[in-house]
């Protein structure tokens, strides 16, 4: 009994070391990809990490907008258990490293010459005190429309490029008996749609209303224009709309059920997970009047402080997120422009190089805005406070004069 004690010891302490090592090269990664395309694009990094030795402990919470995703995290950090790496976006970013748990990038940031390849705009949430506390993984605009390639012929063939071209579009659709916006009842979706809306009244109205939060552009009768538009397009929304996930809203495109969707650029990777080809069973143009402007939000991996036996894996993770190679695998598939701007546009198909040419063009004119829909211009108090009036009068709760008039109240009492 004595000898077998002995070599169950000695055992355990061959082992231990290698077990330690183990358990050292893991990252919990919290994040909200759970729809097909997204999930397969998280899976190159998933592998990229697994050929270094690294194990991947996922976290996923379902719920696009990310909401979910934050208040489990909360309950994590509350606990004293932060995950190694969190998916988030602009001010949630922020929030977070006002809290002083983040952890500090600067080390592979600095080796790699992050502050030289990654636009400043996007700078901005990835880096706090200066230190970089997030890895970038790409850049979302979200002014786009998706929209099926079949439907669009049988209305007549143009991609709208104003908004009479669009509403005529819609009318044939109609006629043809399909549903013409494909389109899920959350208030970020609906949000998302406003963005689009009021980026087409103007890039500076846009600043002055969603960036700047000028009272006298909030509550103006341009802003009551953009909810009356807001109410023309609910016209074209199916009766079933009300809690649908946006994928779903996709789906319905894809399938020929819906003709379009307003939606940013990762809805591409739902058409190209189903098998679809841009330009031959889907097109994807920019909302009537945006072209040259853009609305933004990147996911990025914020790091949170782990301890020493853990910090390899993490410094691994952000090292390979930020790599030109998985930079541009990873938005193929997810369909988003890369972070890094030298990234060649190489593998990208027609939607994607549009996306990187359209995002360096809005940059350069400086129309690029943070979308107010995807946590990117302001503060998530403002945000959700400017969601419950978007969607109360969407769902027909308010008129447009009421809705310009609540949303400066609304925005002003979030303000404090």
């Amino acid at each position: 009994m004595r000898k077998m004690i002995l070599k169950a010891a000695l055992a355990a302490l061959l082992v231990s070391p290698a077990a330690v090592a183990v358990a050292a090269d893991e990252v919990e990664v919290l994040h909200w990809w759970t729809s097909g395309g997204e999930a397969a694009a998280l899976d190159v990094l998933k592998k990229k990490l697994e050929s270094q030795g690294v194990t991947w402990k996922d976290m996923p919470v379902a719920g696009g907008g990310g909401e979910q995703a934050m208040t489990a995290l909360r309950a994590r950090v509350t606990a004293g258990n932060p995950p190694t790496a969190v998916q988030a976006l602009g001010f949630d970013i922020t929030d977070w490293a006002n809290q002083g748990v983040l952890g500090d990038l600067n080390p592979v940031a600095d080796k790699e010459g992050w502050d030289k390849v990654v636009p400043e705009a996007l700078q901005k949430f990835s880096k706090h005190d200066g230190k970089w506390i997030a890895a970038p993984v790409n850049v979302h605009t979200t002014n786009w429309i998706w929209i099926n390639k079949k439907a669009l012929d049988a209305a007549g063939g143009k991609a709208p490029e104003t908004w009479d071209e669009l509403i005529a579009v819609l009318d044939k659709m109609k006629e043809n008996g399909i549903s013409p916006i494909g389109h899920g009842g959350q208030a970020w979706q609906d949000a998302t749609i406003f963005d689009a809306v009021v980026l087409a009244e103007g890039t500076d109205f846009y600043k002055a209303s969603m960036v700047d939060l000028d009272p006298a552009a909030l509550n103006s009768d341009k802003m009551v224009g953009v909810f009356d538009k807001m109410a023309k397009l609910k016209e074209y929304v199916d009766a079933d709309f009300s809690g649908r996930d946006w994928n779903l809203a996709s789906a319905m495109v894809i399938e020929g059920k819906a003709g379009m969707q307003f939606m940013g650029d990762w809805a591409k990777g739902e058409f190209l997970k189903a098998g679809q080809k841009p330009g031959t069973d889907f097109v994807c143009v920019r909302f009537p009047g945006t072209q040259g402007a853009a609305t933004f939000n990147a996911d990025q991996f914020m790091m949170f402080k782990v301890g020493d036996d853990k910090l390899k894996a993490q410094e691994m993770m952000a090292s390979d997120i930020m790599s030109p190679e998985f930079q541009s695998a990873f938005n193929v598939v997810k369909g988003s422009a890369p972070a890094r701007t030298d990234v060649a546009d190489t593998d990208f198909d027609d939607c994607g190089k549009k996306a990187i040419k359209d995002l360096a063009e809005a940059n350069s004119n400086g129309k690029l805005f943070g979308s107010m829909a995807h946590g990117h211009a302001n503060p998530a108090a403002v945000k959700n406070a400017m969601y419950d009036v978007i969607t109360r009068h969407f769902n027909g709760e308010m008129d447009s004069k009421q809705a310009a008039q609540e949303l400066a109240d609304a925005v002003a009492a979030a303000k404090g």
